[in-house]
């Protein structure tokens, strides 16, 4: 599967942004982060992002018309002819059959971990506040408590990493983006990949599927 148009899939903290990062360098094809997006939102104050911060502070995704508005314009830029890799979106069956309807999709990814690990994962994180490079209290500490080894700003938790608002995109996941990987298995486009590992060891799952003949 020569893919270029791709979906990542998966539940919170599975790792999508950072698989995409690595298929960004592999193809050389843009990632489109719905989250990136609506935080560039938030902090610039746009409508659209007093619209997202609402929704997101309360673990809830935001309305699919506003979602689908933001990637049908990202996706008429120059650098999506070539391919592109999306991350967080579609999230509903709303908004993959409007995907659809707005251009081919070649392939997707679905990660797959255990709930309870992603949780622990999720709780964890710390991001810069400077230069927004994640960390997790855990796994990967920064060489200072809650300073960044990189740019020595303050690290924080991010809110929608909070426990009670994980338990939320947890339900609002299984409800409403886990009948998106029976679609596209019906669509013969779901490809699924062990989550679990160094995110090395992942990517190299990714690719031998990604570079299986269709």
């Amino acid at each position: 599967m020569h893919s270029t148009r791709l979906i990542l899939l998966g539940p919170p903290g599975v790792g999508k942004g950072t698989q995409a990062n690595f298929l960004v360098k592999e193809y050389c094809i843009p990632k489109i982060s719905t989250g990136d997006m609506f935080r560039e939102a938030i902090s610039k104050k746009t409508a659209l992002g007093k619209t997202a911060q609402e929704f997101i502070q309360q673990g809830k995704l935001v309305p699919d018309d506003a979602v689908i508005q933001m990637v049908h314009q990202r996706l008429k830029n120059a650098d999506c002819k070539k391919g592109f890799i999306l991350d967080g979106f579609p999230r509903t069956l709303v908004q993959a059959k409007a995907l659809s309807e707005i251009i081919p999709i070649d392939g997707v990814i679905s990660l797959m971990v255990d709930e309870q690990e992603l949780i622990q994962r999720l709780e964890g994180r710390r991001t810069c506040v400077g230069c927004t490079k994640m960390f997790h209290a855990t796994f990967s500490p920064p060489k200072k408590d809650n300073v960044c080894d990189d740019c020595g700003g303050e690290l924080v938790q991010r809110q929608d990493d909070y426990r009670e608002t994980i338990q939320k995109r947890f339900v609002e996941y299984r409800n409403l983006t886990k009948p998106l990987l029976k679609y596209y298995e019906e669509q013969k486009l779901l490809k699924e990949v062990n989550g679990l590992g160094t995110p090395e060891e992942i990517f190299e799952r990714l690719l031998l599927i990604l570079k299986q003949p269709s």
